[in-house]
């Protein structure tokens, strides 16, 4: 940890606020994600210093070892007390098609400002998913996709979307081109159009956010907007970070009934676990309470998973403002802007 510089026009002076250097180094840069869509970590306030602060309401900087700060972190969120987490702020710059706006919008603990289609042109940007991505339903998910990529069907699905973006944008650009409200102009754009927010959020719920939308069961086209969040805020705090992948992300909670099976297994002895002769049935699960689907959870909660993400950030991907500034302003339909 250590202060940040701030430049005045008087010269360089030291602030007292807490940064940390691998957020420093990344603070500004637009990460791109999708096809036309970013994400720029744009200004936060403090770190897992602050959040050992809030919970300790102790006096100064540099009072603690970082030993200390990552035991009193994990044992805050072991046990759910989040309060001091909500001391820490992040502000993002994202685009992203609207669609998977509309999702993220219910997460509805934190301040957004979204691009507005009444004020200004909208760019006239279109998502198009890759045909690794482009699969059937889910045949036990009602609202996913799953099995093979339907690559055969790929091509065809493309020339469709294009064709009724084009018909879109043209009558977008017809519309405000012969003076139209832009407020009316805009109604039918697809969900596929790209909008953009300024969205800040603190650093509890943003585990929440990420909880959900990092979840390998979430939607790909937020999930993959989650995973380069994640990158950034472990680079803001990374102890809290390590804590949230340990105990929830790659953690999981238990009912009375799970653990009640678990105990058929495994007892408490001499300050370790042994291992009791047996194994637990269906029948056994159901009659402590279990319902099918409980059971299928469970087991699935128990088996490992096919590998971890560290949610590291690949630096070289990340572009200036200017770059994402001029793809955006190329896609504004050329009427006159009054």
């Amino acid at each position: 940890m250590r202060r940040r510089r701030a430049t005045r026009k008087e010269g360089s002076v030291e602030t007292r606020r807490p940064t940390n250097p691998a957020a420093e180094e990344i603070l500004g840069l637009y990460f791109p994600v999708l096809d036309h869509g970013f994400v720029a970590l744009v200004d936060y306030m403090g770190s897992d210093e602050d959040v050992e602060r809030a919970a300790r309401v102790s006096y100064g900087y540099g009072t603690r070892r970082t030993s200390e700060t990552r035991g009193l972190i994990r044992y805050l969120r072991r046990h759910r007390h989040t309060t001091p987490s909500e001391m820490v702020e992040l502000k993002f710059h994202c685009a992203m098609p609207i669609f998977v706006a509309r999702q993220w919008i219910r997460h509805r603990v934190a301040s957004a400002n979204e691009y507005s289609g009444r004020y200004s042109l909208l760019p006239l940007l279109f998502y198009r998913p890759e045909s690794d991505a482009f699969q059937a339903q889910a045949a036990s998910n009602r609202q996913g996709r799953g099995g093979a990529p339907l690559r055969e069907f790929h091509a065809d699905a493309v020339a469709r979307w294009e064709a009724v973006r084009r018909l879109a944008a043209e009558q977008y650009e017809w519309l405000v081109g012969h003076d139209v409200a832009r407020e009316l102009a805009r109604i039918d754009l697809p969900l596929s159009t790209y909008t953009q927010w300024y969205w800040k959020i603190d650093l509890h719920n943003l585990f929440h956010f990420l909880a959900v939308r990092a979840d390998p069961h979430a939607q790909h086209e937020i999930r993959v907007f989650a995973r380069v969040i994640a990158g950034m805020l472990k680079r803001v705090a990374p102890l809290s970070f390590e804590a949230w992948v340990d105990y929830e992300f790659r953690g999981t909670h238990l009912s009375r009934g799970e653990l009640d099976a678990l105990r058929r297994l495994v007892s408490v002895a001499d300050g370790g676990l042994e291992a009791r002769p047996g194994r637990v049935s269906r029948e056994e699960f159901a009659r402590l309470g279990l319902s099918k689907r409980e059971i299928e959870e469970l087991l699935a909660k128990l088996t490992a998973p096919a590998g971890d993400e560290d949610f590291d950030l690949d630096l070289s991907a990340a572009r200036p403002a200017e770059h994402f500034a001029r793809e955006m302003e190329a896609a504004v339909p050329r009427v006159d802007r009054r």
